[in-house]
C-alpha cells in the first residue's frame, strides 16, 4: 500500500529551551547545543525556538533521536511535533503587523 504525501504525514518539529549561561562553561554547551541544531537543518525562528521540516512521522523521530543525543547536560529543551496542516495556521507578528512564515519548503515532487 503506497503512503501519499500530505498534510498530515508532513511534520514540523520545535525545539523550545532555556539553557543555562551564567558560566563560560555553560555559554559553550549552551552555543554547541544551538550549532548541532543548526547542523541538523534547524533553522532558527525565535533566539531559543528552532524549527524543522520533516517529510515524514519517521524523518522526525530520526530527529528527534538526534535532539535527544546532543542534549546539554543542565537545562530545560522541550520538543513539539506537529502536522503541517497545523503549522500553517501559524500567525507571525512584527510589531504590529503580521506575516507569512519567511521559509516554506518546496513543494514535494510526487511521481506515479
Amino acid at each position: 500500500m503506497q503512503t501519499r504525501l500530505n498534510a498530515y504525514h508532513i511534520m514540523w518539529l520545535f525545539v523550545f529551551f532555556d539553557l543555562p549561561v551564567g558560566t563560560k562553561k555553560e555559554r559553550k554547551a549552551a552555543t554547541d547545543f544551538r550549532n548541532k541544531l543548526l547542523k541538523d537543518g534547524f533553522t532558527m525562528m525565535q533566539f531559543s525556538v528552532y524549527i524543522r521540516h520533516c517529510p515524514s512521522m519517521e524523518s522526525g523521530e530520526v530527529h528527534i533521536r538526534r535532539v535527544k543525543s546532543f542534549l546539554p547536560p543542565k537545562g530545560q529543551v522541550s520538543i513539539l511535533k506537529v502536522t503541517d496542516k497545523q503549522f500553517g495556521l501559524i500567525a507571525n507578528f512584527w510589531g504590529a503587523s503580521s506575516q507569512k512564515p519567511k521559509q516554506q519548503p518546496l513543494p514535494q515532487l510526487e511521481l506515479f
